[in-house]
């Protein structure tokens, strides 16, 4: 892609210029809606009205794989946590499991088992953040409801009072799990190297026994507002499945050794357009398949398959494009662990058509049935004896050299790749969050739905919100992953004339 036109927008604003400026017309969302972090698109049009390019553009910037060089590594699951309010948890474990690997050290079973009833209740939270907030008002309430009503207020007014109190209560008593162990649940300060940092009690037991069933209560009662507010409208149905969201790339996730969906420990499995494997690997192999680039318009970098090279903004087997999330999961699995959710992922795959689904609005789909799994194996975990035991930590003896730990955030997989000298000071850090995994296809998404739906000019706010769904649907996080190369902000100015012709760049490093 090209470098857009830098000239500022409106903030909060769609703007069109003028039909008699003889520059190809612009149009302007800034700020882009509903979803972490910040961002705008620059939409392009030629002289007759037609899309001619278009651009996501993430104009923030949070550089910490730098700042994180030079302090101890053990700060890493606090330090890197605070990157986002919304996914502090995937975080914070994905560097703790770094830790675990960095100093070669096993968590009991205990440990482990918490890790994963925590991290199980943080991502049936946040895939109910993004089903009932951020993405269900395009659906529960409509693309093109008025902006005012296309939010959770909006979501209450349809479902009804009592439905938003339930989700609002599920989702506190959720956190509550992550607080109970974390000491609090936006920033969760429980994972060490080789375990966490306190048990369960066993008189606490029952409590969380009877709030899982109620989970998966709940996971069951959003799988069919699914059903009957969205895969039961033809009108929807139809917009779930229409090429102007579809895209065939590959796929990543990870897996269990039944290449079944895992969100906190597996391997990694790549799928191509045809559902066919590609690779198979352990996260800490992760830099033999996966490379990272940049583009001039945008802070976050985009990653490719290493082994292809970089074929471009391009779909199909010769691209080197994929995608994670959770579309991408049940796409490169072969089933979920749990019978609910199982029954859920085969009725999911029948009714698009069979393996792999690549409508990225199937997306939202796909979160649901996650939320189920998520459920069930909450219920598993709180009758698990393991889970009692107050045996939660192996001391590490190893001296640090290299740790790489991986999980399955709500977005999609999360790399944490730390080296530090032999006092354990980090030297370099390296994070591959789910939006840059994903940012290449949602680029492609974002163009793709404007090309598709701007014709002659003739814009709305309801084209507009149809143009941010195609990013939406991937819950992206923007402030995880803006990181820049090689480390600093340079101040770039693009002087442009009236063709659009760049004829001047200044640039202050």
């Amino acid at each position: 892609m090209n470098d857009p036109n830098p000239t500022a927008a409106n903030p909060g604003a769609a703007t069109l210029d003028a039909p008699a400026d003889p520059a190809p017309r612009r149009l302007t969302v800034d700020p882009i809606t509903r979803l972490e972090g910040h961002g705008r698109i620059e939409i392009f049009l030629d002289e007759q009205g037609e899309v001619e390019r278009a651009y996501l553009q993430i104009p923030e910037l949070r550089g910490f794989e730098v700042f994180c060089r030079g302090r101890p590594a053990e700060e890493m699951p606090q330090i890197t946590s605070r990157i986002c309010g919304v996914c502090p948890t995937a975080h914070h474990l994905a560097a703790t499991k770094a830790l675990d690997d960095l100093y070669h050290v096993t968590p009991p079973p205990a440990a482990r088992k918490i890790r994963e009833l925590v991290y199980q209740a943080f991502m049936l939270e946040d895939h109910a953040l993004h089903v009932y907030i951020l993405g269900g008002p395009d659906f529960i309430v409509g693309p093109h409801a008025p902006p005012a009503e296309r939010n959770v207020v909006g979501v209450v007014q349809k479902v009804g009072l009592e439905v938003g109190k339930r989700v609002i209560g599920m989702r506190r008593r959720l956190r509550e799990v992550i607080a109970y162990f974390g000491g609090k649940a936006i920033h969760p300060v429980f994972g060490l190297p080789g375990g966490v940092s306190k048990a369960l009690n066993p008189a606490d037991l029952a409590r969380f026994q009877t709030l899982a069933q109620d989970a998966l209560d709940f996971a069951q009662f959003t799988l069919q507002v699914f059903k009957d507010v969205v895969w039961a409208n033809p009108a929807y149905r139809e917009f779930i499945t229409a090429d102007t969201y579809t895209h065939r790339t590959y796929y990543l996730g990870m897996v269990d050794a039944a290449n079944r969906v895992s969100f906190y420990d597996g391997q990694l499995r790549i799928v191509d357009p045809e559902g066919k494997e590609y690779a198979r690997f352990d996260p800490r192999e992760y830099r033999q398949y996966v490379a990272e680039r940049v583009e001039p318009w945008s802070y976050v970098k985009f990653c490719y398959l290493k082994l292809m090279g970089w074929q471009g903004f391009t779909e199909g087997r010769g691209s080197s494009v994929y995608a994670v999330a959770p579309l991408a999961r049940l796409n490169v699995a072969d089933g979920l662990a749990t019978p609910r959710a199982q029954a859920a992922y085969e009725e999911f795959f029948a009714a698009l058509g069979g393996k792999p689904v690549h409508h990225t609005l199937a997306n939202h789909w796909a979160r649901v049935v996650e939320m189920l799994y998520a459920a069930e194996r909450m219920v598993e975990l709180v009758h698990d004896p393991d889970l009692i035991q107050p045996h939660v930590r192996t001391l590490p003896h190893e001296t640090p050299s290299v740790g790489i730990g991986a999980v399955e955030a709500p977005r999609g997989t999360l790399f944490h790749h730390y080296e530090t000298d032999a006092a354990g000071l980090v030297r370099q850090a390296n994070l591959i969050v789910a939006t840059q995994n994903n940012a290449a296809r949602i680029a492609m998404s974002v163009e793709k739905a404007a090309k598709d739906l701007i014709h002659r000019g003739e814009v709305n706010e309801g084209l507009l919100n149809m143009v941010e769904m195609a990013f939406r649907a991937y819950d992206p996080c923007f402030g995880c992953a803006t990181h820049s190369l090689p480390g600093h902000v340079p101040l770039v100015v693009n002087l442009y004339d009236s063709a659009r012709r760049r004829v001047r760049q200044l640039i202050q490093s």
